[in-house]
């Protein structure tokens, strides 16, 4: 998928939100999850997003990853706008330009780690040998070399949790987009899959975003914002 071509002198935020609203339901069931979001990432950011549960902030991450449309309002990646864009479209965008780590780390439960992680190569047509380089090498990055051949039952929950990161960096991600990805873990363990995220960030140049309820997560990313019901309510530059 070939993006536009955008001049130095013309270039923008890689991602923008402007009056973005989502309405879900209808008559007395409406809902209003996102009343109005005006947000600006630029490349190479690492964000933090945070507001308590019903706030907006895992709506928001999902119209980011292309998993839901807004109601109303503008998305623009790279100068274009999302909103234009067929189902079709959508879907390369995911699978080009976007990575993602749930909370969940939804591993095929009966393939190895290798296999796990050459799953979004698959999709893209790859041939078997270079996806499969291309697998062993995001799993180096993550700190998994050698345990190639192991399932996820025969792995921590840290370890599942990073080859869900790696399954998401294979692809070489513009965006990785994380929901809650220590969630699931004890503190040793979530400071250093965080401790990974910040290196990906630092080292690749690959942009974050991170929807976490955990200030002490929080703290890792260059940025916070907070969102309240459905509506930023501050968005603050870290001392990092």
């Amino acid at each position: 998928m070939t993006m536009p071509v955008v001049s130095e002198k013309e270039r923008k935020p890689l991602i923008s939100l402007k009056g973005m609203i989502k309405v879900y339901g209808a008559g007395q069931a409406t809902m209003q999850a996102l009343r109005g979001i005006n947000v600006d990432i630029d490349e190479g950011e690492f964000v933090a997003v945070m507001g308590p549960s019903g706030s907006g902030k895992s709506t928001c991450m999902n119209i980011l990853g292309c998993l839901d449309t807004p109601t109303s309002g503008s998305y623009c990646f790279k100068g274009l706008n999302v909103g234009n864009l067929s189902r079709v479209y959508r879907t390369r965008l995911r699978r080009f330009y976007f990575g993602f780590v749930f909370q969940g780390y939804d591993l095929l439960s009966r393939t190895t780690a290798l296999e796990n992680v050459e799953l979004p190569l698959i999709y893209r047509k790859e041939p078997s040998k270079a996806r499969r380089a291309k697998a062993r090498k995001a799993l180096e990055i993550v700190g998994l070399k050698g345990w190639e051949k192991h399932t996820p039952g025969e792995l921590s929950g840290g370890q599942q949790q990073r080859v869900a990161i790696a399954r998401a960096i294979v692809t070489e991600p513009t965006v990785l987009f994380a929901d809650e990805p220590t969630g699931n873990l004890d503190s040793a363990r979530s400071r250093e899959i965080m401790d990974l995220l910040t290196g990906l960030n630092r080292d690749k140049g690959v942009t974050i975003v991170m929807v976490t309820h955990e200030t002490d997560m929080a703290a890792y990313a260059k940025r916070v914002v907070h969102f309240v019901d459905g509506l930023v309510s501050s968005d603050e530059t870290c001392g990092r």
